[in-house]
């Protein structure tokens, strides 16, 4: 951010915790609280004014995916800070790297978090995303304009962000765009399968995984923790799930789209993954993980090098489910 006085990173993490004001790294002798208070204000209406959020989407489960969530670190320089979805950010001293947006209506709840960890939006210099559905690319436009970062999707993820919405190929196009559209990103870089993106010495590698959309990508990188360097994995949904008519296994107008699918479990199982993070925080445990780090401060229950594994083969099960139900129901694939 522009402008942003020095303190703020110190006077915001100040104000949201129990600790005294006088306590604030960032002064070297107490403060008057008027003062103190003045500085966190000002520092507050740099951050509202550099993100202008785009208006609320509105779904039947928007409210529980826009609840805050502490933001807290997941290891070495990897944090988190989304809410009832998950947004990831991977710090560096050249710069930072953001994974998903959320809705709309989270964009300043990420930007919120960024700051009270200590960070800067205007230091992240790469977001990236796991698929393009509104509640994980929504806020992707309102970021990327206050930070000024660059946007990287799959070729496929970048038409959907671009044009503000899933293609006609997506499995919940026929959701219809009042249930589908987000705000269109500008100017997104197309990437490869395989490729490694760079934010100075940060390396984060692109796995494509369609299945739950055409251009599911899946993120792995290395964090350490002083001498401990851990393999992280930011798997896309693998959730075979679609609006009314649309067949997995194809149909006469529609080819079938469970071998891409399998291939995409099949990549995610093999990843080396010490630490897996998905695009909804239910589906790796996080209140469950994070209450057993409060009464165990000395380990991290976030590591757990099955949990790729044994998420693929969660997926693998509910295909296979999906794939019986569509032959058992015969329902035509959309023209």
């Amino acid at each position: 951010m522009p402008g942003l006085p020095g303190c703020c990173p110190a006077v915001i993490r100040a104000l949201t915790s129990s600790a005294p004001l006088t306590t604030v790294a960032a002064m070297k002798k107490p403060r008057p609280f008027l003062l103190v208070a003045l500085i966190a204000f000002t520092c507050l209406d740099v951050l509202a004014a550099q993100l202008v959020a785009d208006p609320p989407h509105v779904c039947e489960y928007c409210e529980g995916w826009a609840r805050p969530h502490e933001p807290f670190q997941v290891f070495g320089n990897t944090w988190y800070v989304g809410g009832g979805v998950s947004s990831v950010l991977i710090t560096s001293k050249q710069g930072h790297v953001l994974i998903d947006g959320g809705l709309t209506q989270t964009a300043p709840q990420i930007a919120a978090s960024i700051a009270k960890l200590g960070f800067r939006l205007e230091d992240v210099k790469l977001i990236v995303n796991s698929h393009t559905h509104y509640d994980h690319a929504g806020g992707i436009a309102a970021l990327q304009r206050a930070s000024g970062a660059q946007v990287a999707a799959s070729p496929a993820a970048k038409q959907a962000l671009e044009a503000g919405g899933p293609m006609p190929d997506d499995p919940q196009f026929a959701f219809g765009p009042k249930h589908n559209n987000f705000p269109r990103v500008a100017q997104v870089r197309a990437i490869e399968d395989g490729e490694t993106l760079r934010v100075g010495d940060l390396a984060i590698t692109v796995h494509f995984t369609p299945g739950h959309t055409p251009g599911g990508t899946s993120w792995s990188w290395k964090s350490c923790e002083k001498d401990q360097c851990l393999n992280l994995v930011y798997a896309d949904s693998l959730n075979s799930v679609s609006a009314p008519g649309f067949r997995f296994s194809g149909g006469s107008h529609q080819p079938s789209r469970v071998a891409s699918f399998e291939q995409s479990i099949k990549v995610v199982a093999g990843l080396d993954c010490d630490i897996l993070l998905t695009p909804h925080p239910e589906a790796f445990d996080v209140d469950v993980r994070l209450a057993r780090r409060a009464q165990e401060p000395a380990s991290n229950p976030f590591v757990d090098r099955n949990a790729c594994k044994a998420y693929a083969e969660g997926a693998r099960q509910r295909l296979q489910q999906r794939v019986r139900e569509e032959g058992a129901a015969k329902v035509s694939a959309p023209e």
